[in-house]
């Protein structure tokens, strides 16, 4: 049967906004029915019932890349551990040791790309340099057994790399989340003039395909957009995520332990987030609802597309799962932006470390 893409609720509802970036796309493998009806197939069904299942959500994403053979190594030292863990390559060896990461960059011979000598531009300026290699990070949540994460990983990274771009790979097992450090050479290995572009339809097709990887090994995973599960919460860029997660570890140890550790230097992205959240609040002025009516239009279309979503299955018979669907929608969390919830927090906090009033009438403590 010929594959229709099939872009659901959106006569009437989100058109006039323009297109938005991520919507409910669901691909139907089978004709339509009477009257030119929708209807889901197996692959479909599947997908809807994982997603208001709240299966676990597989991440992909690009941490960066080197624009030099420096950067490379370093990096490559850094998800080697200095040394102490194995880097597995497309070639199956698992070099290991100080000395590993300039085995790899030689044997891929990035001094061969041409972007490797383009000079580096002044402190301050924008480096326009084109990539050496592309660091990309496969993630899943906390609980997963870490072997089948590389095993999905191997999959992964021969369907899409073997043969036409040099790769390497870690397993870093030292968080809650397993994940695998994957860096990937830019230029074709026998077509320089080819490099490779990861758009945000790639990210997207990666995730899905590393889902099914993952539910090949027998666990359960799923990929859909955020604004889907109604999520509205940007994920922070990694030198963020590592600076906050530092400071969250040295709060934690005891005061005694302290001592033995230099504190962590604070974010200046979230010390300025958070300034600008205190000023407004203090003077009130200025807003915390910058870009809200952007994600109250994001909502209602993804919702409006759910609905789309019930009356199909109704219209195919599975009632219960339509059913499911509502209560999923009903149950999203209200939109709010990053400075609201920042401003949530704080007032919390403020409340917290307040001192409970005294009750000028009682005469003494009160005894339970």
């Amino acid at each position: 049967m010929p594959e229709q893409m099939v872009r659901v609720g959106q006569s009437g509802h989100g058109s006039a906004d323009g297109p938005r970036d991520m919507t409910l796309d669901i691909v139907s493998y089978g004709r339509r029915g009477p009257g030119g009806q929708l209807r889901f197939g197996a692959d479909q069904i599947a997908q809807i019932q994982r997603t208001v299942g709240r299966t676990p959500e597989v991440m992909v994403k690009v941490s960066g890349g080197g624009r030099d053979i420096g950067g490379v190594e370093a990096h490559l030292r850094y998800i080697g551990r200095h040394g102490k863990l194995p880097i597995e390559t497309d070639e199956g060896l698992t070099p290991q040791g100080r000395g590993a990461p300039k085995e790899i960059t030689a044997d891929w011979q990035l001094e061969l790309c041409r972007s490797q000598y383009k000079p580096k531009p002044a402190q301050g300026q924008k480096d326009t340099r084109a990539k050496l290699v592309h660091n990309i990070v496969l993630s899943m949540p906390a609980g997963t057994p870490p072997d089948k994460v590389l095993a999905a990983a191997r999959v992964f990274a021969r369907e899409n790399f073997a043969l036409q771009h040099r790769y390497a790979m870690v397993l870093h097992t030292d968080q809650a989340h397993p994940h695998v450090h994957l860096v990937v050479k830019c230029e074709h290995e026998y077509e320089p003039g080819r490099r490779l572009y990861i758009r945000k339809d790639t990210l997207r097709q990666w995730r899905e395909q590393f889902a099914a990887l993952m539910r090949e090994q027998g666990v359960a995973a799923n990929a859909t957009p955020r604004q889907v599960r109604g999520q509205t919460r940007k994920p922070y860029r990694d030198a963020i995520h590592h600076r906050l997660r530092a400071l969250r570890a040295f709060g934690q140890l005891p005061p005694s332990d302290r001592t033995g550790h230099r504190q962590p230097k604070t974010s200046t992205f979230m010390r300025a987030k958070l300034e600008s959240v205190l000023q407004a609040l203090q003077t009130k002025r200025g807003t915390l609802d910058a870009g809200k009516e952007t994600m109250q239009r994001t909502r209602q279309a993804v919702v409006a597309d759910w609905h789309a979503v019930t009356d199909a299955l109704r219209s195919q018979g599975r009632a219960e799962l339509a059913e499911r669907v509502e209560r999923f929608v009903a149950r999203m969390p209200a939109v709010q932006t990053d400075a609201q919830r920042l401003a949530d927090r704080w007032s919390e906090m403020e409340r917290s470390r307040a001192p409970e009033p005294v009750d000028a009438t009682s005469s003494g403590p009160r005894v339970r």
